[in-house]
């Protein structure tokens, strides 16, 4: 695995990328609702990180990809395509957002639910998110990569769900995801002993599935849902390993860290 350490300097850029991302996911919050077409809250978020932000929606062309958010409702894992589907009552979904700012990009996304969710769905988003917590907790210099994909799967399945293996967190930088290197959040023993370093970006997205783990790709090439088509949740932020331990480059303001 090759290790990116940023500069002083990429690392001030990131955290501008990184806050904007962050304010995107604010921004749209009041706009998820029942009625709207997931294409309107594509909408919404372009015009926002365009002519507001002055900056890029990374999603936009990236290998074909045709919107500017990623969105993924109930039993859809990751990468839903925005379209003309209404959200309705009891429906959770996932919003992905990836802005670049100065040739740097900054990844986090959120669960949001509409109306009130089952009492499965409710645990299901907050073990998500518990586990991506759990695994940004562990970030330090020195820190292990195998052992906190490890211990978010422990988590997870302490509360009887599973976890996603085909997809998972990646390195970040000028580049959306930097070739060979994988943030697991599960536990794959043949993985590369990876040690953490000051100045290492990265993402951490936990994908947690209430039935068995495995997943299809669509036909469209992008939309993952679970086989079984139980529900997935997927919670998700860009760390920066710092001297001392982490620092949360797309933290909300609702969120608080230790470090």
């Amino acid at each position: 695995m090759q290790k990116q350490i940023k500069s002083p300097e990429a690392i001030e850029k990131m955290r501008i990328a990184g806050h904007m991302a962050a304010s995107t996911l604010v921004m749209i919050e009041p706009y998820v609702r029942e009625g709207i077409t997931t294409e309107e809250l594509n909408d919404i978020c372009h015009d926002y990180i365009v002519n507001e932000l002055r900056a890029i929606p990374a999603p936009l062309n990236y290998n074909g990809f045709p919107k500017s958010i990623c969105t993924s409702i109930n039993h859809v894992v990751c990468h839903g395509i925005p379209g003309p589907k209404k959200l309705k009552d009891g429906d959770m979904i996932n919003i992905d957002v990836t802005i670049i700012k100065d040739g740097y990009h900054g990844d986090t996304s959120k669960m949001f639910t509409i109306g009130k969710p089952s009492v499965q769905a409710a645990r299901l988003i907050k073990t998500a998110q518990d586990c991506l917590y759990l695994g940004i907790s562990m970030v330090k210099p020195d820190a292990s990569l195998k052992k906190m994909g490890a211990a978010m799967q422990k988590l997870v399945e302490a509360q009887h769900f599973t976890t996603v293996r085909e997809y998972c967190g990646h390195g970040i930088g000028t580049e959306f995801h930097e070739k060979d290197f994988h943030v697991l959040h599960y536990d794959e023993p043949s993985a590369e002993e990876v040690r953490l370093e000051p100045g290492m970006t990265f993402t951490i997205e936990p994908m947690v599935n209430a039935g068995k783990r495995h997943v299809k790709l669509l036909p469209d090439k992008w939309t993952v849902v679970t086989k079984d088509h139980s529900l997935s949740a997927q919670w998700e932020h860009t760390i920066l390993v710092t001297e001392t331990g982490y620092e949360v480059l797309t933290r909300r303001p609702e969120e608080h860290f230790a470090s």
